[in-house]
């Protein structure tokens, strides 16, 4: 950010809602299929169709409203949103409108120190959430090419969340967007897929000198990572800067992110309210909320991430830092709990789950869905270096990679490949012995003062026992031969 200048910034997130079925028809609500399989009279638009309102994607947009404190609108409605694109196949999109279903909530995110110049958390408001249906997807083959549209995605269900202009870098709108991205998912309303655009974002942007009327807004459509979100929000507010700075002018408009050369590109003129021409949906009633509803979604909440963060830190004993990266899946978060009742050590269990499985999961699908070892495995697993069966060295590279390859449990797998530790003292004596005799020159450097060859002899011991040597002993014994 060039000096003097401030970014006002405030996202647009989109999630599908996972429903079995469209918001408005039956069709199925599922990524992919064969192209325009998945459709019907009424999420085609067709002449006479009628459309009937999704009570599971309302339950949804109830969830969220509650879990980020919101006000629940007893009465909405919905709107005609014209605007004429291939893959929008009626020329309108029904949306809730000039009321939200949820409006007026908050979420509490990290605040950008080197913007805002404290530490401490900032309250970011949501203005609303609404419901409406998405667009088909269209693909264009190359400049010149053929165009294609896929109308499986019309009609799928989406809660357009709008926050308010309260973040001020790219920093803070990409924790804004991880906040969400990780609320949604642990209330079970969406999938969180960010590569097949289940979560996505537009960005809204103005750069002025503090103090002075908001800028010229500029719109940055469909950022679906949080790494570009941070890259494309840097870039423009750098290219607003300068511009301001140089008192060059520019429009409000629509911006593409262009991941590839690192840049902004203008799309098109960015349309006002008027432009859309919104008129009441004539075949929808307006949707009216009852109190037993909004009281029966409250009961229907899960425990939120904040919640679970602050209890798995009173409960586990863990560090802010560590509760906080448990909970990047509800599944994630769950497999913990399990492993940790399993071992009984939660510190273990997290280390084990931030280390070795995260790494695993890294190379593969990063699902923990997919990581074929039950919490019980590496329950036992980690039970059996606490209780000084194997040590970790073992247990972490040879062990836990054959618990990986599906080859038993951790047991019988040390039992077969015989890496039970050595416990008797005797053995540990003669290995130190041996080493201390073998490397005279380092013994003599390690008596007169230099420490760093203690880790070198150690290590000698430990290679002569073939790792199954409990570390521990082994310094033990160390002590009393290198004091003699």
């Amino acid at each position: 950010m060039n000096p003097g200048f401030e970014a006002v910034i405030g996202l647009e997130v989109h999630i599908q809602l996972s429903t079995r079925s469209k918001m408005f028809c039956a069709c199925p609500n599922a990524h992919g299929g064969e192209p325009n399989s998945r459709t019907c009279p009424v999420c085609l638009g067709l002449p006479g169709a009628l459309p009937a309102l999704n009570a599971a994607a309302v339950s949804a947009a109830l969830r969220l409203g509650l879990a980020v404190g919101a006000e629940i609108r007893p009465r909405s409605t919905f709107y005609r949103k014209q605007y004429f694109y291939p893959d929008l196949p009626k020329g309108y999109q029904i949306t809730q409108g000039p009321v939200a279903i949820v409006e007026n909530g908050h979420v509490t995110i990290p605040g950008d120190p080197a913007v805002r110049g404290v530490e401490g958390p900032v309250r970011a408001g949501i203005e609303r959430a609404h419901l409406e249906e998405d667009a088909g997807k269209s693909t264009h083959e190359g400049p010149g090419g053929t165009s294609l549209v896929d109308l499986n995605r019309a009609g799928v269900p989406l809660l357009e969340i709008v926050g308010a202009p309260d973040l001020r870098s790219a920093q803070e709108a990409s924790d804004y967007l991880k906040t969400l991205h990780r609320l949604v998912t642990f209330l079970g309303i969406c999938d969180g897929n960010l590569e097949e655009g289940s979560f996505r974002a537009d960005a809204n942007i103005s750069v002025r000198r503090p103090g002075e009327a908001l800028g010229t807004r500029v719109e940055i459509k469909n950022l679906n990572s949080f790494r570009h979100v941070r890259l494309a929000l840097d870039y423009e507010i750098a290219r607003q800067a300068g511009a301001l700075e140089r008192g060059e002018p520019f429009p409000q408009e629509t911006r593409g992110w262009d991941a590839e050369r690192g840049e902004t590109r203008s799309q098109r003129s960015k349309e006002a309210a008027m432009d859309y021409r919104y008129f009441p949906e004539s075949d929808l009633p307006a949707l009216v909320i009852s109190e037993a509803e909004v009281a029966q979604a409250r009961a229907a909440l899960p425990e939120l991430p904040e919640a679970r963060c602050a209890r798995f830190m009173a409960q586990y004993g863990l560090t802010a830092y560590e509760a906080g990266m448990l909970l990047q899946t509800p599944e994630f978060a769950a497999y913990f709990e399990e492993t940790a009742g399993c071992c009984g050590n939660a510190k273990q269990a997290a280390n084990w789950m931030l280390g070795e499985v995260s790494r695993t999961l890294n190379e593969g699908s990063g699902r923990i869905q997919d990581l074929p070892i039950p919490p019980a495995l590496l329950g036992g697993l980690i039970a059996l270096v606490a209780q000084g069966t194997i040590n970790l060295n073992t247990a972490k590279e040879v062990v836990f990679p054959a618990l990986v390859r599906g080859e038993g449990e951790p047991g019988q797998i040390v039992k077969d490949r015989g890496l039970a530790q050595v416990t008797e003292r005797a053995p540990v004596v003669e290995l130190v012995g041996r080493v201390l005799s073998a490397h005279p020159g380092q013994v003599a450097e390690l008596r007169a003062g230099k420490a760093a060859l203690r880790g070198f002899l150690v290590g000698q011991v430990m290679k002569a026992g073939k790792g199954k040597i409990d570390p521990r002993m082994v310094n033990e014994v160390l002590d009393e031969a290198l004091g003699g």
